[in-house]
């Protein structure tokens, strides 16, 4: 467990998806635990759904933290970190979720000195079954590191990388589940069309992503050789294949993984 007071400017889907997912993995006390958001409804609901304190005063959250997590929207960022201006903000480590805002801009409005590091999670945080990336900033040390590393690992796998691949994680993992979210709807699709219920379609579609899934990490094997495993020659898989190839499915994945990481860069530079 640990000691610290975490604080949450943002109580959006995924402030509060890290939120929970923290509370269930028992990482801290609930009253260790607080949230900030202009959208009063968002906190009350917060409040209802885990019990943590939540305040509409930005200034009054840091003040009462020892971690801030900064989890609001890339485009409110800069104004939202000028608008603590003039609060004692003290020695206090910031992590930023905000896809696409480097670290250099938000230490730049913060003191100098500042403790700051960047991580990129995705919306699986709310199962506990994350993929997030993070990285420290000129002044966060390997405690610091230690223990960001800590508190996503418990909402699923977390790895530190260099700063200069999270648009890159944010383009894979970061918007990976729509992807994939997308990909169960089509293979969910293809039963229906094929005569298959729409419920028994779905139970299908999710339990052969999910064992694909689970399979491919525990497996030694490369996925090229767990594929050709799947694919006797001339069989349906083969031509199943062989149409999504037509339809140049494997570029059109890496295109969107590519486009993706466009938008967090240009994020980064702040345009909307």
């Amino acid at each position: 467990m640990l000691d610290d007071r975490i604080g949450f400017i943002g109580a959006g889907k995924m402030g509060s998806a890290i939120i929970k997912g923290i509370l269930g993995a028992g990482l801290v006390e609930r009253n260790q635990l607080a949230a900030s958001d202009p959208v009063e409804a968002l906190g009350k609901a917060l409040v209802e759904e885990t019990g943590v304190r939540f305040m509409q005063d930005n200034a009054g959250l840091v003040e009462a933290s020892d971690i801030v997590i900064l989890a609001v929207k890339p485009q409110v960022m800069d104004g939202m970190l000028r608008d603590l201006a003039g609060a004692p903000l003290g020695d206090r480590l910031w992590v930023s979720i905000a896809a696409g805002v480097p670290l250099d801009r938000i230490e730049g409005l913060l003191p100098e000195g500042t403790r700051a590091v960047r991580v990129m999670p995705n919306t699986p945080c709310l199962v506990g079954q994350a993929a997030s990336a993070y990285a420290g900033g000129r002044c966060a040390g390997p405690e610091d590191l230690d223990k960001v590393g800590e508190i996503f690992s418990s909402v699923g796998l977390a790895v530190s990388v260099d700063e200069h691949h999270l648009d890159a994680v944010t383009a894979l993992s970061g918007s990976g589940p729509a992807y994939v979210f997308l990909f169960i709807e089509s293979l969910t699709a293809g039963g229906v069309q094929m005569g298959l219920s729409r419920d028994v379609a779905l139970k299908l579609a999710l339990q052969t992503v999910y064992g694909s899934a689970v399979m491919a990490r525990e497996a030694k094997e490369h996925l090229a050789e767990l594929r050709d495993a799947v694919t006797s020659p001339a069989g349906t898989t083969a031509a199943g294949l062989f149409a999504l190839e037509q339809g140049a499915f494997r570029a059109t994945v890496m295109e969107a993984v590519v486009q993706a990481k466009e938008r967090s860069e240009a994020l980064g530079r702040g345009e909307d």
